[in-house]
């Protein structure tokens, strides 16, 4: 941890201060997020339905609106963008403690997406503009406070809600009302395309934005063969709890072996982002980097698909570690594989954009993996559903490395054929 504070220390104070915002929209996101539906449908005794709608619309406002989000901060800078998100988040959150009516919650929950989708695509735009030359290593710093962020919310959310939802609420409300002011008063006024001619001043407008993005087809290439880390990524979230509450129970045991997922997979990248990138970067070129990553997130499916050929034990410490051991360690391998491929993903979408337009290009990028996510957790969750009905357990997890070793193949492609570099020159070939 030293030396990744050390390497934090040697950038800008701009780059620091952006490395810690993000910790703190994921510390406050965090804290509150995992522990809404429990409110709604417990506190407040929503029905299920309401319950997914709310959830729903925050999600859906959030994923809809990143383009627009990216754009503006395109047109206008990407401090005012941080700023607002920051901002409109405060007071979604304080909302959604504080009311209890349906058309208020839907608009608390509105409010909290859509600040995402204003901050988001502007503090990687405005990071990679101030990082310059470093932004490879920038990003790779970013994703360890990002994670910080995740591991840490749920114990300070699961403490605050042991007193109260509304506490949690204002607590993170109060989070962001902080981060606005800071960001406010010591976040210097420029970063993403601002000083890119023709970028923030376009006098064709948001669709001629657009439109030069949605040509932008090695842009688009690249985000689709993109998509399937994130479904594969997001499974520490669905199919892996899944599989270990049904193996392992409802019962302390078997939230103890959820939590284990977590731990593993945030502590494992705090303490191992910035070597693995370090590592990559002297042996590969970005695209094999990329598609590295994919395989290896592929590949962690195969501690689960090698236990579905296990007896599954009728109790005791061999089931807990039946339940435990093989998803803990697809986490770990899934950490690895994103910790491999997400510097370099970040990094090749500004080098595919030419350094213009790069807020607009994160906000498309973002729009197309979240509709990927939706997608992707629909068909797993059917997959999962068909493998209990027909007695086939090893369905998901074959079906899930394929998908990784299916975009690790594009991702190649696209390296071989110098598509993941067409506005600064083929990537150097190290193969």
């Amino acid at each position: 941890m030293k030396g990744t504070l050390a390497q934090v220390r040697s950038y800008e104070r701009s780059v620091q201060l952006l490395m810690a915002n993000q910790f703190t929209i994921n510390l406050g996101f965090y804290m509150l997020m995992p522990y809404l539906a429990a409110h709604l449908s417990g506190t407040l005794g929503l029905a299920g339905w309401l319950v997914g709608l709310v959830l729903g619309v925050r999600n859906f406002s959030q994923q809809g609106m990143f383009l627009v989000g990216g754009a503006l901060a395109d047109r206008l800078g990407c401090k005012p963008l941080i700023v607002a998100g920051c901002l409109l988040r405060t007071a979604g959150f304080a909302a959604l403690g504080l009311v209890d009516a349906l058309p208020a919650l839907l608009a608390a929950s509105a409010a909290t997406g859509l600040a995402g989708a204003l901050f988001n695509p502007a503090v990687r735009a405005y990071l990679a503009a101030e990082a310059g030359e470093r932004r490879l290593e920038a990003f790779a710093l970013f994703n360890v406070f990002y994670q910080a962020g995740i591991l840490l919310g749920p114990v300070v959310g699961m403490a605050l809600t042991g007193v109260g939802f509304r506490l949690t609420c204002l607590v993170a409300a109060g989070i962001f009302a902080l981060l606005s002011l800071v960001q406010l008063r010591a976040l210097p006024a420029r970063g993403g395309t601002a000083g890119v001619p023709g970028a923030a001043g376009d006098r064709a407008g948001l669709l001629a934005q657009w439109r030069e993005v949605l040509t932008n087809r090695p842009f688009l290439l690249f985000s689709g063969a993109m998509i399937g880390s994130y479904v594969l990524s997001f499974q520490v979230y669905l199919a892996l709890p899944l599989e270990v509450k049904r193996l392992g129970g409802e019962g302390r045991s078997g939230t103890a072996a959820v939590a284990l997922l977590f731990a593993v997979s945030g502590l494992s990248t705090i303490l191992g982002q910035t070597r693995v990138t370090a590592w990559c970067k002297a042996r590969m070129a970005p695209g094999r980097a990329l598609a590295t990553g994919l395989v290896i997130m592929g590949l962690a499916f195969l501690p689960l698909l090698a236990a579905t050929a296990l007896p599954v034990p009728a109790g005791g410490p061999a089931r807990w570690l039946l339940a435990a051991l093989p998803p803990a360690l697809t986490a770990l391998l899934l950490a690895v594989g994103t910790m491999t491929a997400y510097p370099f993903e970040m990094d090749t979408i500004v080098r595919l954009c030419g350094d213009r337009l790069v807020a607009t290009h994160y906000g498309l990028y973002n729009t197309v993996c979240g509709i990927g996510i939706t997608l992707g957790n629909l068909l797993t969750g059917a997959a999962l559903d068909a493998a209990r009905a027909a007695g086939l357990p090893a369905l998901p997890w074959t079906a899930l490395l394929l998908l990784g070793l299916t975009c690790a193949a594009a991702l190649r492609a696209l390296h071989r054929t110098g598509r993941l570099a067409p506005a600064g020159g083929p990537e150097v070939a190290m193969n």
